[in-house]
Order: C-alpha cells, then structure tokens, then sequence
C-alpha cells in the first residue's frame, strides 16, 4: 500500500466513512446504516426482564405506538410512548401477580372501539384477559376466560365471520392441543367454549398459533408450530370448524418449532409459512434448528422450499418476525438466536430477502452487535411518527431492546 493520504466521506448519520472503497463502520455496536439501537435513551432499563413477548399497540388514542409486554413471573406491563418513541412504565395497569406469562395478543374483544388484551402463562395456567378503556386503562375481566391450560400459543381473530374476535390457545403439558374460544355475538367480549367439537382431536404439543388464510377462501384458517413433529395447518369452513387436508403441509424433516410467522416471501399475492425451530429447549443438540420456509402452491398446498431459500445456521430461535428492513419492497426476516446447547446469548439475526423469496445472512451489515442477549419475541411498528418500521425485541432475562429503522 502507498502512502497517499486519503479524506474520508461521511455519509450523514450511519456512521460509516469511506475510505477508498473500504468501508470502516465507527458506532457499529449501537448502529447500522438500517437500524439504531436507542434503547438506553428510549425504554425503561431493566436488563433482568423477563420478557417473553411485546406488543406495539396504541392504547390511548394519541396515534403512537405504545408497548405491552408480557412477562415471566412479573406483572406484565404497559410503556406508554410519548409520540416520538420515548417511553415510560405506567404501572399498576395490569394485575399485580407473578404469572408463567408466555404470550400477549390484542384486539376489540367487546366491540366498543377500544383495543382489549389476553394473556396467556404456561407453568402456572393463569391465563389474564382486559377490557381496554381507551384511555390507556383497562379493567380486569379475567374470569370471563373459560379454564385453565399450559398455554403457550396465542392468536385472536374472527374465525366464524361474525365480525368478533375469537380466541385460539395452542398447549403444551399433560393437557395439549388446542383451545378455541368464541366471542359471544349477543354479549360481545364473553366467550363460547367449541374445542370439542370445531377441532381435530391431535394432542400435539403446541408452542404457537397463527391465524391467517391459508386457501384464499376468504376465512381463517391455523398454523400450529409443535415442538415435536409433525406442525399441522387446520383449514377453516367459513363457520369456525376445522380440519386437515391431507397433503396440504408435508414435513420432510423432524422440527421442534417455537414460533409460526406467514407473509408473501417470493411476492406471488399468495402467503407463505416460516417455521422457527430450535435444537432443543436449552438441552443437548437433537434436531436442525435451521428455520423451515414452506411456499404457498395455491388450493391451500404449502411445499417445504427450505433447502434453496434459507441458508444453513445453527442457532437456535424462539421468535422472529418479518420487516422490509432494505426499503426494497419485499419482507425481509428478523430472528432471535440462542447457542444450544449450552442457552448462550446470541446476537440478534437478520435473512435479507432478494425479492423472489431467496433469503441470505445479512446479520452483520444491518443488526446492531449490542443486540447480543436471550432475545424473545418482537415486534415491529413505527413508533417515532417517521413512516420507518421500527423493531421491538423482548429478552428472556435481559433488556428489552427498541431499533429504530433507517
């Protein structure tokens, strides 16, 4: 190399100079040209939480995005945003009780315009149920939930076509399977007990639920990731009543998954399924964690594509979500990783999506390296008013993490 002298070009705020045609990244730890991590000015520190799934909901009517989280053997709680994506414990929302919290959905339960929240526990089955205010308060309807169950899946939607949200719970235990709930339609907000009779009688363990429409027939069909094999995909006949399809989800390798996400990988206007896996539950090495990506051939026919669209990895992945991260317009996936054994924190992932529903690592170039915790469960929303999706990131006894997009 000669001597010559060469001034640096600064590219605005990323952080990264120039340097005839080398790149030197300067604050790569906190910032990436797609993402800043703003969480020790932005969110209550607290880097022994426990929290096992976020939610980005505006829960008094100011138009921010506020967060829920749902919390391991702590009250679960409710940050409120100030409009610019700073954000404040209000306490005391939630009951004041230390519950095996696994997961948090939202939706109108009641019908009267405001936003409402379940909760589901695992170890100790107290599953919590709200009525939202509007205000940013809610009162506690719990008794209203119909019993009991080691909860680990959650999802909310109208599965009947009654314009109600309906509650669908995945077990695991000595009881699993399914639960599926109906909201009442003449008293919106109470719940109907159908399990026995709209679901297929599989005991599968289940750690996650998706609702979505599998077939394009216009209801909502279910995804259900199992810990053990085989995942199932139940199909919907527009009332609420489910069964499978042969051949509809064929599993050509053993997976325990641990979350479920859909979205047009390959841009097709059909959804596809991604299937989070570990290698086993911070034990010894049993399964391939590589995350499973099924495409969507139309009829509600999904074929496992994994081999020549996901790289091989061997982490392990309690949640991810999807965000075109690139401004490209395709959705890109987002992953939390854990090193299994031995339940070594990892740094957050990224697969970067070419359009047609290829995906390649691209941890390094675009997640922020301070992101290194137990990451579990994520969300994405914009919460600073800058029509930028951001990423929200609980954390199994560390610091709830808020990346602000680029």
């Amino acid at each position: 190399m000669n001597n010559q002298i060469i001034k640096p070009k600064y590219l605005g705020l990323t952080g990264i100079f120039i340097l005839s045609g080398l790149t030197a990244c300067f604050g790569q730890e906190n910032e990436t040209a797609y993402f800043s991590d703003v969480t020790e000015t932005s969110i209550p520190l607290d880097p022994k939480t426990h929290a096992l799934d976020v939610v980005l909901v505006d829960v008094n009517g100011d138009s921010s995005l506020d967060i829920i989280l749902a919390m391991e053997n702590l009250p679960n709680r409710l940050y409120i945003n100030d409009g610019n994506g700073n954000f404040t414990w209000q306490k005391d929302v939630f009951k004041d009780a230390n519950h095996d919290t696994e997961h948090v959905r939202i939706a109108d339960m009641d019908n009267d315009g405001f936003i409402d929240v379940v909760f589901v526990a695992e170890d100790d089955q107290n599953h919590e149920y709200y009525l939202g205010n509007g205000d940013g308060t809610f009162g506690d309807v719990s008794d209203r939930l119909l019993g009991k169950s080691e909860g680990n899946g959650l999802d909310l939607g109208d599965v009947n076509g009654d314009g109600l949200p309906d509650i669908v719970i995945g077990n695991t235990g000595d009881n699993p399977g399914v639960l599926l709930w109906l909201n009442n339609p003449e008293k919106p907000g109470f719940l109907i007990d159908v399990s026995a009779d709209n679901l297929p009688n599989n005991k599968e363990q289940v750690q996650s639920v998706k609702l979505f429409d599998a077939d394009g027939d216009g209801d909502l069909d279910m995804a259900l990731a199992n810990e053990a094999p085989p995942s199932r995909l139940y199909f919907n006949d527009g009332t609420g009543k489910f069964s499978e399809k042969e051949g509809a989800l064929v599993e050509t390798v053993d997976l325990h998954s641990r979350e479920v996400i859909v979205f047009d990988a390959d841009k097709d206007g059909k959804v596809d399924i991604f299937f989070a896996n570990l290698t086993s539950n911070a034990g010894k090495k049993e399964r391939n964690p590589r995350g499973r990506l099924f495409m969507n051939k139309g009829d509600g026919k999904f074929v496992d594509e994994t081999e020549t669209r996901i790289p091989e990895y061997d982490f392990s992945t309690y949640a991810c979500n999807v965000i075109d991260f690139d401004r490209d317009g395709d959705m890109d996936i987002v992953l939390s990783a854990l090193k299994i054994p031995p339940f070594e924190a990892m740094q957050f992932q990224a697969l970067r999506n070419d359009g047609n529903g290829n995906f390649t690592l691209a941890t390094e170039e675009v997640i922020p390296s301070v992101t290194v915790e137990r990451s579990w469960g994520s969300d994405v929303g914009d919460v600073n008013g800058d029509k930028i999706p951001d990423l929200l990131i609980g954390a199994w006894g560390d610091q709830v993490r808020l990346l602000l997009g680029k």
